[in-house]
Formats: C-alpha cells, sequence, structure tokens
C-alpha cells in the first residue's frame, strides 16, 4: 500500500498531529502497565502454584513412607515434581516479558519523547518565523497605504494651490515641493513593500514545500516506528510464552506418564504385604453337647455363646487388656508376626545405615589422627581424641541394639504357625478339653493371637504392668459364681491356673474379647478363657 505523505495531506493539521503523537505515547504507556499487570498475574499463578505442590508434598514421617509403596502415591508425588517446573515455567514467562518488553518499550518511550519533542520544536520555530514575516509584509503594506494617500492629499493641495490667484507664488512653490516630496516617499515606501512581499512569498514557498514537509514526514516516521514497535511488541509477547511450551508440553507429558504409571495389582499386592499378620485362620468350631449335665438357662447358655462369637476375629478387636499395655513396645510383640518381621528387617537395615555412617567417620577420624602424629605441624592428635571416643561410644551402643533386634528377628523368624492336632471336643472357637494347651498356644489375655511359647514370653514383659495394676486395685466385689469345664494352665501374668469342677468368683465380664475375670478364695485372682467356664445367673452355684 502507497503512504500518503503527512506534508502534503496534512500540511494545515500541526496541532492535530501533535494531539495524535502525545495520544500514541500514552498508548504505549498504557501497553507497559498491560505487560506489568500480566508478569504480575504470572508470578503470583506460579507462587500459588509452588505452594500448592508444596502443600501436598509428603511428610518426612512414617505414614508418607509407607504411602509412598504403593504406585498411585509414587505418581501422586511425581505430578507435584511436575507442577513445580510447571510453575517455574510461568515464572520464566514473566521474567522475559519484563526483561524483552516493559524494559525495552521503557527505553524507548523516553527516546520518543525527545524526538517528538525536538520535531514539534522545530515546526513551531518555522510557524513563528512565518508569522513574523507576515507581520513584517502587514507592516510595510499599511506604510505604504499611508504614504500614498499621504502623497495624494499634498498633490490636491498643491493643486488647489496652484489654481488660486490669491495665493502668493511663494505658497504655491512650497505646495508643490511638498507634493513631490510625498510622492517620493509613497514611491519607497512602494518598493520596500514589493520587495517585502516577494520575500514573503519565497519564504512561505519554501515553508510549506520545503521546511513544513520535511518537519512533518520526520514525525510520520517516528509515528510509523512507535507502531512498528507496538507490532514487535505483540509478537514478543505470543513469542515469549511459545517457547515455554514445549517445557510445558513436557510436564504435562511428564504427568500423563506417571498417571499411567499407576499399577493397581501392584498396590493391591502391596496392601497385603503391609498389612499381612502371618496368622492362620481359625479352625471349624465344633459342636458342644451340654446334655443334662448344663443346669443353666437357656438363656444363660445363650449368654455365654453370644460373648463367645465376639472371638471369631481376633484381630479387628483389641481388648482391654491390649489397650492398657499398649502398642509402643521396642520389640514390637504387640504387632502381628508377620508385620513385626517387617518392622524388625526395617529397624535392623536402619541401624545397619547409622553403624556404617559411623565407621566411616571413625575411619577418617583415625586417617586424620595417624596424619598428625606422624605430621605434628599439621595438627593435634589429642584434638580428635574426644569425637573418636564418642563415635566408638555410638558404634558400641548401635551393634548392641542391632544385636537386640537381630535376635527378636531371629526368634520371629524361626516361630512357624502352630496348628492345633483334632480336638475330642471343642470348647470354643480355638480351644478344646484335650487340647488346652493349644489354646493357650493360640491366645493370650490382651486378645493378641499368639501361636507358640516364645511369643507369650515376649508378651509376659508386657503383661507385668497390668499385674502391677491388679495388685493396685481395690478387690472388686463378685457379681455372680462360674464353674470351671475345663483345666487351664495360666502361664502368663495376668491369667490364673484352674482346674476342672473348680468354683469360682466372676468379678468382671467379658467385654467381648473371649477373657472373664476372676477370683478364688477372695486372694487370688486373674484372667481365665470365657469358653473354659460356665457362668450361673444366681450366686451360689450349687445348680451344678
Amino acid at each position: 500500500m502507497e503512504t500518503m505523505s503527512w506534508g502534503a495531506e496534512l500540511w494545515d493539521q500541526f496541532d492535530s498531529l501533535e494531539k495524535h503523537t502525545q495520544w500514541g505515547i500514552e498508548f504505549l504507556d498504557r501497553y507497559t502497565k498491560f505487560i506489568k499487570e500480566r508478569c504480575e498475574i504470572e508470578v503470583n499463578y506460579a507462587k500459588q502454584i509452588r505452594n500448592l505442590s508444596k502443600k501436598y508434598q509428603p511428610k518426612k514421617s512414617l505414614r508418607e513412607e509407607e504411602e509412598s509403596k504403593y504406585t498411585s502415591c509414587r505418581a501422586f508425588l511425581a505430578t507435584l515434581n511436575e507442577l513445580t517446573d510447571y510453575a517455574g515455567q510461568h515464572e520464566v514467562i514473566a521474567e522475559n516479558l519484563t526483561a524483552k518488553i516493559v524494559s525495552e518499550l521503557g527505553r524507548y518511550i523516553q527516546d520518543l519523547k525527545a524526538e517528538r519533542k525536538s520535531h514539534f520544536h522545530d515546526g513551531r520555530k518555522a510557524q513563528q518565523h512565518m508569522e513574523n514575516a507576515w507581520k513584517q509584509l502587514e507592516s510595510s503594506k499599511r506604510r505604504f497605504e499611508r504614504d500614498c494617500r499621504e502623497a495624494d492629499r499634498a498633490r490636491q493641495h498643491f493643486e488647489k494651490m496652484d489654481a488660486d490667484i490669491n495665493v502668493t507664488k511663494a505658497d504655491v512653490e512650497k505646495a508643490r515641493l511638498q507634493a513631490q516630496m510625498r510622492a517620493q516617499i509613497a514611491e519607497d515606501s512602494k518598493s520596500e513593500y514589493s520587495s517585502c512581499l516577494e520575500n514573503f512569498n519565497q519564504e512561505q514557498n519554501q515553508h510549506y514545500h520545503t521546511l513544513l514537509p520535511l518537519i512533518f514526514q520526520r514525525i510520520q516516521e517516528m509515528e510509523e516506528r512507535r507502531v512498528e514497535q507496538v507490532g514487535v511488541c505483540m509478537k514478543t509477547f505470543a513469542e515469549v510464552e511459545r517457547q515455554v511450551l514445549p517445557i510445558v508440553g513436557t510436564c504435562l507429558d511428564e504427568m500423563s506418564r506417571a498417571a499411567e504409571s499407576i499399577q493397581p495389582k501392584a498396590d493391591s499386592q502391596q496392601v497385603v504385604e503391609c498389612y499381612k499378620s502371618g496368622f492362620e485362620p481359625p479352625g471349624d468350631v465344633e459342636f458342644e453337647d451340654y446334655g443334662l449335665k448344663r443346669t443353666a438357662s437357656d438363656s444363660n447358655l445363650s449368654h455365654t455363646r453370644s460373648r463367645s462369637k465376639s472371638k471369631l476375629w481376633p484381630f479387628i478387636k483389641r481388648n482391654r487388656l491390649s489397650l492398657k499395655l499398649g502398642s509402643g513396645s521396642e520389640d514390637l510383640s504387640h504387632l502381628p508376626p508377620e508385620q513385626r518381621r517387617k518392622r524388625l528387617q526395617a529397624k535392623i537395615q536402619d541401624i545397619g545405615r547409622h553403624l556404617q555412617k559411623e565407621l566411616d567417620e571413625k575411619e577418617a577420624l583415625t586417617k586424620m589422627k595417624d596424619v598428625y602424629q606422624k605430621s605434628p605441624q599439621m595438627g593435634d592428635p589429642s584434638s580428635v581424641e574426644p569425637r573418636l571416643a564418642e563415635i566408638c561410644e555410638n558404634i558400641d551402643r548401635l551393634r548392641l541394639e542391632a544385636q537386640k533386634f537381630e535376635g527378636w528377628l531371629a526368634e520371629e523368624e524361626g516361630r512357624l504357625p502352630v496348628k492345633s492336632d483334632p480336638p475330642r471336643k471343642q470348647s470354643g472357637p480355638y480351644g478344646t478339653k484335650n487340647s488346652s494347651s493349644c489354646g493357650q498356644d493360640r491366645e493370650s489375655p490382651d486378645g493378641s493371637y499368639t501361636e507358640d511359647q516364645n511369643l507369650e514370653m515376649q508378651q509376659r514383659s508386657q503383661s507385668n504392668e497390668m499385674a502391677d495394676k491388679f495388685e493396685d486395685e481395690e478387690p472388686l466385689p463378685a457379681i455372680s459364681t462360674c464353674k470351671v469345664l475345663y483345666p487351664f494352665e495360666g502361664q502368663t501374668e495376668g491369667t490364673m491356673s484352674v482346674s476342672e469342677g473348680e468354683l469360682l468368683h466372676m468379678i468382671e465380664e467379658d467385654k467381648g474379647d473371649g477373657w472373664t475375670r476372676v477370683r478364688r478364695n477372695d486372694e487370688e485372682e486373674g484372667y481365665v478363657p470365657t469358653s473354659y467356664i460356665q457362668v450361673f445367673l444366681d450366686n451360689s452355684g450349687q445348680d451344678s
């Protein structure tokens, strides 16, 4: 498209062009403000994205370490990390917009203002010169007009004096000389006016056809450069964001790959590995033929059976004793076998890492001490002895601790699930009359599901605290009488050995854990399996 010249088309719109170019500068200022606000949005958005990613990052705790075993949790963590990189790209956008547009436009606007000021200063100077030339021409013209009128009046006065016969010759001559002088003055004014007019026309022609078009051309070029600069900035605005699109796309691709890495089957298997107890499920419950020997009412019998049913799943509910004993014992005996084995292995590995670290530091300090001994100028050998002694103590402590946990682990790994022999008569979910020892192997007074005598020995230490509490408590009143159906050897603290047919006082009912608290002769008391006793409705026990 052919560009039209401002000098030819807008020669009389100097003031309008001045307003237009001022508007152009204000437009650049407004566009710069727009870019700055866009940068603030990008920075704030990146900050919010980073804070969001940081908020949902897993904390350094056991629970989060366990969650990291699952593919879905690892995929979510990878997504959070990619989101942090994604936020970084928006910070890059803000930095590039600031450097390539805001800073550049700031410098360009300052130069543009100076250039515009120079061009319009030249234009106003040229206009002022033309106004002065026009004033000079008007002054010359008015002077010529005045002199012509004076000359015409002097001529008319001379003609009047010359025609009057009463006027002396001297007066006529005087009037003639005055008329000649005025005519000469008028002629000189005419010449001056003619010269001023010619000069003005030349300057005006140069002003409107040479000088003013040149100034307008420079202003036009300045304005076109401004418009071009706007286009360059807008293109840069798009390119800055386009440059980060590959990295943003990579972040999104990594998020997609993280989502595709989720393996439901593997997570399902991990649940098994995390929560597998290693216990064997309970066997079949045999029919209990009470016959005529049981004199308790049907309601009492159903009450006893209802309490026995709560023991079918011993791992779902923790009984009252286990709650009192707590679940934070050092040997982790409160955990199921499989979980205990894994936790012990993890503990041994952790101790091994700390031990290796201490050994490496001991080796380094030993070498340093040898160097100091061979070259005293390099340092005092005694300066490392305190730290070396501390490390040796730490190593001994860690080794003892490792041996302790390895012993517990060997004990746990050497234990096999115990399966009871086929009983002649089942008295409860896990015990029979002839295999009461199996019932002892399978259950403990804290409600955990034991497998052999060794595990009961571990739990015995946990039961000491409960036994001490029995001694401190005030004697509880008897609420009923019960009869022992099968012999039971209480080998753990908190339990009591009983013989078949023995009458006892029940001082605390079964809380749903399969154990009942009883007393013998107001002296000895403890827990016995609920399925081993028969509770009477009255407090006499004579209906047996």
